[in-house]
């Protein structure tokens, strides 16, 4: 089970982090990722990183040199930091799971959490 937390109203050019918590033994076997959903569009990716270690991290285009996604296992969880936030970055962020590896794909991942509210303000 996935629990994602963190979201908000925040103004262009701002900062938030967004964590997601992992129940179960087995979070530093599954590699995972954020997505996000803006409103009448379909779920992007956003970014991933590797198991274990998570030596490995991917990003989208559209965040790289703004978004950095990290993970504490000992903590059971993901994190991703947003710097210099842009209005079309507002969407709902989705973490999710996979034991494959690194994937972008939405119907790459096993699990799910709820989903939390990011909007950034003009």
């Amino acid at each position: 089970q996935l629990q994602a937390s963190g979201g908000g109203l925040v103004q262009a050019g701002g900062s938030l982090r967004l964590s997601c918590a992992a129940s179960g033994r087995s979070f530093p076997s599954y590699a995972m990722g954020w997505f996000r959903q803006a409103l009448g569009k379909e779920r992007e990716f956003v970014a991933a990183i590797s198991w274990g270690g998570g030596d490995t991290k991917i990003y989208a285009d559209s965040v790289k040199g703004r978004f950095t996604i990290s993970r504490d296992n000992a903590k059971n969880t993901v994190y991703l930091q947003m710097n210099s936030l842009k209005p079309e970055d507002t969407a709902v962020y989705y973490c999710a799971a996979n034991i494959r590896g690194l994937r972008t794909r939405p119907d790459e991942y096993d699990h799910w959490g709820q989903g939390t509210l990011v909007t950034v303000s003009s």
